[in-house]
């Protein structure tokens, strides 16, 4: 476009042009304004962006900042002839053309005013293809990051839940159109164990989530997952482990200046125990079959990432037949529905309760709340955020495989 200027000047035969480009929105846009000469151009270019400062809309919005732009331009070249028209493409304004000459005795006619026009209007397509070249450009590259991004975060998450003795796992992860940094995972406390002994130990269940979005995002929580895995072999409390992942990835993190949330957890299936610490996520929630309600399980602890010293608390629940315990990402809870609330976690709560007396299943219970999500959202709009839900059901009879062991 810097070549516009150039060939007007050359074609109307006046002094010099200057080319003033607009955004959709009626910006200036301030790296493509260009002067034909350049020479002592810096100072109206300065008093153009600082007039438009003033603005609160767009100049194609304000007829009022179009003709203050004009007085700035004229008035700059006081001494000159000057002429103006606008850049129109698909009836949006585009830009203003400016022709100027220093001689005193130029004399504009109508041929100087249509050739100028001509220009203006050749001038306005090039700009109209311009940003359209440069949105085509970063939606390409946003839908390559959306595509590496979906495709780590595949790799990221268990394509299927395990088989632990006495629950039942149900797991999803409802991308984004921009992908998260959501994560979950269920790992065996104990490498050596296989088979029937793997059913038996100890699980741990973890859910996390990255701020930020895309691959930096997805990246971190890969980074998170293998220093996570290396942590959990340790055999240590969930506070513990929370305590030595924040001291791994603090300068990783701090460096990124991001920060993550986590919940981790560990499983007992003989006892039915339910270790826990938090880091500043959200409290999975539990639906207790006897009682016929549900309790948060939270403790204190801040996000990882965020303090060298931080410290966690460790709490425990033992888990009772046909308890239902519910870990999501603030995805789930932040989703904005089609009247503009969010989906929130009172709703989520009372969805909750009624699948869990609904459903005797781990995954028709995930897939009711998913369902009842999608509804809310509405079939015209997207999640603004991945979210993620993990459903463990504990069976309503003891395990045959327990029962089977305890007569053998």
């Amino acid at each position: 476009m810097e070549l516009i200027p150039v060939l007007a000047s050359k074609l109307v035969g006046v002094g010099g042009c200057l080319l003033i480009p607009f955004h959709v929105d009626g910006r200036i846009s301030r790296d493509q304004i260009y002067c034909e000469p350049i020479d002592n151009s810096d100072s109206l270019i300065r008093q153009i962006l600082n007039f438009e400062k003033g603005s609160e809309v767009g100049f194609a919005q304000q007829e009022t900042d179009l003709k203050g732009l004009d007085h700035i331009v004229e008035s700059y070249f006081s001494n000159s002839f000057v002429f103006s028209t606008s850049l129109v493409a698909r009836g949006i304004q585009r830009g203003r053309l400016y022709a100027f000459d220093l001689k005193k005795s130029f004399k504009f006619s109508d041929i100087h005013c249509r050739h100028l026009q001509l220009v203006a209007d050749l001038a306005a397509v090039a700009i109209e293809n311009h940003f359209l070249l440069q949105q085509t450009r970063y939606h390409e590259s946003v839908d390559r990051q959306v595509s590496i991004g979906a495709e780590i975060q595949s790799q990221l998450l268990p394509d299927h839940c395990p088989v632990i003795q006495g629950v039942e796992l149900a797991a999803s992860c409802r991308p984004a159109l921009q992908v998260g940094g959501d994560y979950y995972d269920f790992m065996s406390t104990k490498s050596e164990l296989i088979g029937v002994n793997k059913e038996r130990g100890r699980w741990s269940l973890v859910i996390g989530d990255v701020m930020g979005k895309g691959i930096p995002a997805a990246l971190l929580m890969t980074m998170l997952r293998g220093m996570l895995r290396a942590e959990i072999l340790s055999d240590l409390p969930p506070d513990r482990i929370l305590h030595d992942l924040n001291q791994l990835a603090l300068a990783d993190l701090a460096q990124s200046h991001r920060f993550v949330t986590l919940f981790y957890s560990d499983f007992e299936p003989i006892s039915k125990k339910l270790r826990f610490a938090n880091a500043a996520h959200n409290p999975p929630l539990l639906w207790r079959s006897r009682q016929k309600e549900i309790i948060r399980l939270d403790a204190l602890g801040l996000l990882i990432g965020l303090q060298p010293d931080a410290e966690y608390v460790c709490g425990e629940v033992v888990l009772q037949p046909g308890d239902v315990l519910l870990y999501y990402t603030d995805g789930v809870t932040e989703a904005m529905g089609m009247a503009g609330e969010r989906f929130n976690e009172n709703r989520l709560i009372s969805l909750l309760d009624e699948s869990a007396k609904e459903f005797s299943r781990a995954q028709t219970i995930l897939d009711n709340l998913f369902d009842r999500l999608d509804r809310f959202v509405g079939d015209h709009h997207h999640l603004e955020d991945d979210a993620s839900m993990v459903v463990l059901k504990v069976h309503d009879e003891p395990d045959l495989l327990q029962v089977n062991n305890s007569t053998a």
